[in-house]
């Protein structure tokens, strides 16, 4: 017998057909005698609906009434899948967040998970019954609900598995796994059996929106198997695990490209210590996140400090970094919400060389110009025009030679 934990995308319960399929999948894995627990995100684009609600009625919307709001989603998905696992005769009984103690902090919209009790769980597992669990919602120390972000059911899906200790996470989607590039650019891509942890959370948080990056690094610390798989078919899809030694082998395994990021530069900054300080002092009290950064050398003791933030995030961060202008005694601040972060990705960069120098070369081939460059361990990052994206991911692609096995 094994634990199982069951994840279901928007698109894999958008109707009362999808959501009957992804019934009969807990169904059958419950019928092999495993213990199975279902997680469900909101259905199809009821998460983007519920928003335009909001807007409509407010255009600046307190977000402890967008979390109210926007968590309601996920609790009619799970009582509606337990209906359908209850119409195919098996014992279903379906939670919320606040029902099984998910506990966050207090960032709504974008709360991370702080505790969890999984003793009613416990419970209905030992009655026979498969346990569905609203995705993406907890409540904080104040019992105010609270929502994880976009993607935030995966990781209620993986906390859940690595707490319980499951021996898999499968998590459904709209598509056969993982690929070397997104399919829908990269006509050439190629689905990959196995890739790991470090790698996908590269990918992932440079923009492959196939798995969230929170539930990959969750995944990583408690060693929990995710295994993404289409809802539509009986592919296998793609492992996610910890690193095995053919992976070296594989110089590139992925390329991507995201255009959910806009690029700030603050100009003529007094060049002495503790500037830059300020400046992400007071982005991280904001809650910003902040991604690649750049300071220009000196000239005639002045500097440019440029970073990335989510695009998102832009308003805001412009709006902090304007009042503390005059403190870091700066000239101007320049936004650019027009471009692109190209990625690639691959534990085997660790032990071969060449792969900047072939990435570089291919870009200025197809003379596309590098703004910004970051790289990692296992990934190399540069920001182009957002209007050559597509041309770069699959040119990268072809450079690499990522079609071929």
């Amino acid at each position: 017998m094994q634990l199982i934990v069951q994840k279901f995308g928007g698109t894999s319960v958008a109707d009362a057909a999808r959501m009957k399929m992804a019934a009969k999948r807990a169904v059958d894995a419950h019928s092999a005698g495993n213990r199975v627990i279902v997680v469900v995100s909101a259905r199809g684009k009821m998460t983007d609906e519920l928003l335009e609600l909001a807007y409509e009625i407010n255009d600046n919307p307190s977000t402890r009434e967008l979390d109210s709001l926007l968590s309601t989603g996920e609790q009619m998905s799970s009582a509606l899948m337990a209906m359908a696992i209850h119409s195919l005769g098996s014992p279903a009984v379906s939670f919320v967040g606040r029902q099984i103690g998910i506990t966050t902090d207090s960032f709504h919209t974008k709360a991370r998970i702080v505790n969890m009790k999984v003793d009613r769980i416990l419970e209905e597992l030992s009655k026979n019954k498969i346990v569905v669990v609203a995705g993406y919602q907890g409540v904080d120390e104040n019992d105010n609900i609270t929502t994880l972000g976009r993607g935030g059911s995966d990781t209620s899906a993986v906390a859940l598995a690595a707490l319980l200790k499951a021996d898999i996470c499968d998590i459904y989607t709209d598509v056969d796994g993982i690929f070397t590039a997104d399919p829908r650019i990269v006509p050439k891509a190629r689905k990959l059996d196995k890739i790991s942890y470090d790698e996908i959370l590269e990918l992932a948080s440079m923009g492959a929106q196939v798995v969230h990056v929170r539930s990959v690094e969750l995944a990583k610390k408690y060693n929990v198997p995710i295994r993404v798989r289409s809802s539509f078919n009986n592919s296998i899809g793609t492992l996610i695990c910890k690193e095995v030694m053919e992976m070296e082998d594989i110089v590139v395994s992925g390329v991507t490209v995201t255009k959910n990021d806009a690029k700030i530069t603050i100009i003529g900054v007094s060049d002495e210590p503790g500037q830059a300080a300020k400046i992400f002092h007071e982005l991280a009290k904001e809650n910003i996140n902040v991604d690649m950064i750049i300071q220009n050398i000196s000239a005639h003791g002045l500097t440019d400090v440029t970073f990335t933030v989510q695009k998102d995030d832009l308003p805001l961060a412009m709006e902090t970094t304007e009042k503390i202008k005059k403190e870091i005694q700066a000239k101007e601040i320049v936004a650019d919400g027009k471009i692109a972060k190209l990625s690639v990705v691959g534990i085997g960069m660790r032990t071969h060389s060449g792969i900047a120098d072939k990435m570089f070369k291919t870009l200025s081939d197809e003379k596309i110009n590098i703004q910004m460059i970051s790289t990692s361990e296992i990934k190399i990052s540069c920001v182009i025009e957002e209007n050559q994206a597509e041309k770069a991911l699959n040119s990268m692609h072809d450079a690499f030679e990522l079609d071929k096995e």
